[in-house]
Parts: structure tokens; sequence; C-alpha cells
């Protein structure tokens, strides 16, 4: 049967408690569609699920799967359940999101179609450290890999048209790491972030979250240095044969183009297929790349020959030199080379 309500929230749940009941019940007194995913909750959290059958569309993990499993697994049910044009909104259980913020994000969504609407929270001296650092540090990690400016980076609060549906249930992870993955693949697929000021909620200094600061941190990180991990095999290769070149021949332009060509081929099949994972056609990424390469080359030799006339030492002008053009670089590459093009 296809369902006609246009607003959908969609909430993950592991091992809730009442603040889930009254969520759902504000939400659906506000004329808003709930589905909940009970992801492999125990045996003495089913009240909480029961309470709410009359309210929401309940579906089951029989075990846990994660975070990301469960956001896939309401994803595909509402694909499937709902007629289109509708939105979607994904918010947590544990009482951090509040329906006025749900209902915002939600009507943002439906004004900017192909936007994916991140809920912006204020991170504050009054919130927990863990939520402070981790958040900092994404952030900064998070722009310096993809040059996106998004402030909350971990937010749980996003809302989207039916448009993304296809998109999200593509990105990998299972568990928390999906939610990064969303964002760090933005870029690739021309997807606009766009963020909504909300209310700050921490219940019990945090204490809620299922969120493992070790495990989890670790494979959000371990996503986003896969992007920088290229770029550094690449300049190894580089480095080590203009140093080795440079050392028999003396001369700096020759040592420099070589050292570029072969660095720059291994550097183009690791962020076609391992960085980007690029369904461009190879020939078209190819040729941009070969001209990205040719304008790096050039910026790239005559920043080299200006500092090592300066007097510097080669082998500490190369350093400085590919540490300026990295960030250049890297902007072209992820939005023109290896971006794909508008369905």
């Amino acid at each position: 049967m296809i369902v006609q309500n246009k607003r959908i929230v969609l909430i993950p749940a592991y091992c809730p408690d009442e603040k889930l009941i009254a969520l759902v019940r504000d939400l659906r007194e506000m004329d808003l569609s709930v589905v909940v995913v009970n992801d492999g909750s125990r045996a003495e959290h089913e009240p909480v699920f029961a309470a709410i059958g009359g309210y929401a569309d309940i579906l089951t993990h029989e075990v846990n799967k994660g975070k990301g499993a469960a956001l896939k697994t309401g994803l595909d049910y509402i694909r499937q359940t709902y007629d289109i044009p509708y939105v979607v909104v994904t918010a947590d259980a544990d009482g951090q999101h509040l329906p006025e913020d749900i209902l915002l994000v939600c009507k943002k969504a439906e004004k900017c179609p192909g936007c994916l609407v991140l809920g912006k929270r204020t991170i504050g001296r009054d919130a927990p450290l863990r939520s402070r650092l981790g958040n900092g540090i994404t952030r900064l990690v998070f722009r310096l890999s993809t040059g996106m400016a998004i402030y909350d980076t971990q937010t749980g609060l996003r809302a989207f048209s039916n448009s993304l549906v296809d998109y999200l249930l593509s990105v990998e992870g299972e568990r928390y790491e999906y939610e990064m993955n969303v964002l760090l693949h933005l870029g690739q697929h021309n997807i606009r972030a766009e963020e909504v000021p909300i209310q700050t909620v921490y219940l019990d200094n945090n204490s809620s979250s299922h969120f493992n600061p070790v495990r989890d941190s670790f494979k959000i990180y371990k996503e986003i240095l896969k992007f920088s991990a290229s770029s550094l095999l690449s300049f190894i290769i580089d480095y080590g044969l203009f140093c080795a070149i440079m050392a028999l021949t003396g001369m700096t332009v020759l040592s420099n183009v070589l050292a570029r060509t072969a660095s720059a081929s291994v550097n183009f099949m690791l962020n076609r297929s391992f960085v980007f994972g690029s369904r461009a056609h190879i020939f078209r990424s190819a040729v941009r790349y070969f001209l990205l390469a040719v304008v790096v080359l050039l910026f790239n030799t005559c920043i080299l020959k200006l500092l090592i006339t300066a007097g510097l030492p080669y082998m500490l002008a190369k350093i400085i030199t590919e540490t300026v053009i990295f960030f250049f670089s890297w902007t072209a590459q992820r939005f023109f080379v290896f971006k794909e093009a508008k369905a």
C-alpha cells in the first residue's frame, strides 16, 4: 500500500527508554509519519516499542547491526511504502532532537529539494568534553580533507527529499561511520549541504549515546584518512625519484618533470578507484587529470626553482613546494577531475 503523507521521521533505536515514547507521540500530534527501526534492542526494552506500536511503523533487526544499517533499512522501507514526493528527517531516539527542531529541518528540506539539511548544534562550553573535542577535531579534519565547511559534522538530525534516498542507500558503512561517509561524498554527487541552527540538548552528560569514542572514531577517521593516503604515497614516490635523479644529474627541472610524471600516473589510478571511487568515464577523467597535471607541474616547478635559487637546499625546497600545492591539487581533483556528471 502506498502512503501519501509527505513528511516522514526515521528513528533508529537501540535500547531506547521512555523518551522515545514521548518523542513519537509528539511527532504524530504534529501530523508527521514516524518509522522506527528497532536495531536489535534487548528484551527489556520491548515495552517501549509496544507503547509506540499504534503511533509508528516499527521495523526490527533481530541482532544489532549498527546505526548505518538501521537507517538503510528504514530508507528502503520508506522508498517502497511512500508515494513521492516526500521529505525524510532522521532523528535520534534519545530525546536530543526536539520535535520543533525536527519540523524545522523538515520545512527547510522542502524549500531546498536536492539538498541535505543538517541540524546544527552550538557546541559551547556547557557541552560534554568528548562532544566538544570530537566535533572540533572532526570539523577541522573534514574541512582539510574535503574543502567543505560544515560546523556540526556529527549531527544525527538530517532532512532530505526523496531524490537523495538512492544516494543515501548507496553509501558504504553500517555503523556510526555511515553518517560521516554520507558527508564525505556529497561533493562527488553535486549535493549541497545546508545547516539550520537547532537547540542543543545533552541529557545526563550525553550518557545515553551509544557512540564508542575509540571504536567509532577510528572508523570515522579511517575513512577520512583514506583521502590523504593516496597523496602521501604519491609524494613518497615523487620525492624519492626527484632526489635520486637530482643526485645523478644535478638538473632541477628534469628531475622534477620525471618524478612528477611517474607519481602522477600512480596518483591518478589510486584516486580514481581507491579514493574517490569515481564512476565517471576514465578517458574524460584522464584528460582532466592531464590538464590539471600540466598546471600543477608548471606551478610546482616554478616554486621549486624559485626556492632553490633563493638558497634553500633542494630537499627542503621540495617539501615546501609540495605542501604549498597540496590543497590546490586536492580541491581540483575532487571537484573537477573526478566529479561525476549530474543525473
